[in-house]
């Protein structure tokens, strides 16, 4: 079940990088709600390689196709099939690298698990494996949108030591994040980011970044204690995706240097209902969400394929100098700002799913 996520929706996703193809089963997900390919597209699309010079040149359109579980643009029930082909595969380019286990890659540790490892492009190690989460992730945010209004926005708030700060969480939104190229939302730092991430690739190598991101309209009560809690069921999301090392909710880390004095929420009436004055929780207290915006941010290390030359071993232990081969991302942060909204999805529609399964035997 390795490849499974979610208890009551559960998304199975499959495929390598350069495989046929790849995609996502998705099975417990409500009838009668309304899906259509175009607006898993729109996903999709924001995912895709090849959207500028800050992305692989790998040229995929990655359409995707609903195989089942899906009737007049109305769900069954059933499970429903999700899949997009591999049109731009070159596995040969991988050829000349095959004996070496690439520096902060899954050759090696693949080989030590299974015994054997995918020949060409990370396998099911490589961020193409993340397609099947995003369609089904869109499958779950349409859910989400048309029960309770949930909003889901991420956008990137640093690539390497350049820092976006001050965006109002209240009112960022995906139409301002894609006015970027690089999907930072305040102009002038996206200027800065794109200088450095062109800096970067001149010299093969590579950047990470942060994503932040914010969920609007979570109603409370959503989240397991004690070990299936909002916030650690997200931490598991998120560090589920390729390339991230690091996650916080609400003041993360920085909460550590702050006197309880400043940072509890004191509780005040919004607009009829319970609220917080501040929100350095992050929409999550005890492992449940209490009605504010969730928020977090999410930490990718570097791409760890550069062309720059790396002294390193092969499999049989001879020293060689590794220059790397293939298309690939010189930073994969503004690519993944639709996967971190994807899993941000599932994890609140599970979330959503079984609360109301509570709810009802509770009655």
């Amino acid at each position: 079940m390795s490849s499974t996520f979610g208890k009551i929706l559960s998304v199975t996703t499959f495929g390598e990088s350069h495989c046929k193809a790849v995609g996502a089963v998705v099975d417990g997900f409500p009838s009668q709600i309304s899906v259509k390919e175009e607006d898993i597209q729109v996903q999709l699309n924001r995912r895709r390689p090849g959207q500028n010079v800050y992305s692989t040149p790998r040229t995929e359109a990655d359409k995707v196709s609903i195989l089942s579980g899906v009737e007049n643009g109305v769900t069954l029930g059933t499970p429903i099939a999700l899949m997009v082909l591999n049109k731009d595969q070159r596995p040969n380019d991988y050829n000349a690298m095959a004996p070496i286990p690439r520096p902060s890659h899954a050759d090696f540790t693949y080989l030590q698990k299974y015994g054997i490892k995918s020949s060409s492009g990370g396998g099911r190690s490589s961020a193409r494996e993340t397609i099947g989460r995003v369609a089904a992730g869109a499958l779950a945010e349409s859910m989400l949108k048309q029960f309770f209004g949930t909003e889901i926005v991420a956008w990137v708030s640093s690539i390497g030591k350049i820092d976006c700060s001050g965006i109002d969480h209240n009112t960022v939104n995906r139409q301002l994040v894609d006015s970027s190229p690089v999907r930072c939302p305040d102009p002038s730092t996206s200027e800065e980011m794109e200088k450095e991430l062109i800096s970067a690739k001149e010299d093969g190598d590579s950047l990470g970044g942060i994503i932040s991101c914010v969920c609007r309209n979570v109603p409370a009560g959503w989240g397991e204690p004690v070990f299936e809690k909002l916030d650690a069921v997200l931490a598991q999301a998120m560090l589920s995706v390729p390339a991230i090392k690091g996650f916080e909710i609400g003041s993360g880390f920085g909460g550590s240097r702050m006197r309880g004095s400043e940072h509890n929420d004191p509780f005040c009436m919004k607009e009829g209902k319970i609220g917080t004055v501040t929100n350095n929780s992050g929409g999550v207290q005890g492992g449940i969400s209490n009605g504010e915006p969730l928020f977090f941010r999410v930490a990718f290390k570097p791409v760890a394929t550069i062309s720059k030359a790396q002294r390193t071993i092969d499999f049989q232990g001879k020293e060689i100098a590794f220059e790397a081969q293939g298309r690939h991302d010189p930073c994969v942060v503004h690519r993944a700002v639709p996967v971190i909204e994807a899993m941000a999805s599932l994890v609140l529609a599970d979330m959503a799913l079984v609360q109301s399964t509570r709810f009802i035997k509770n009655r």
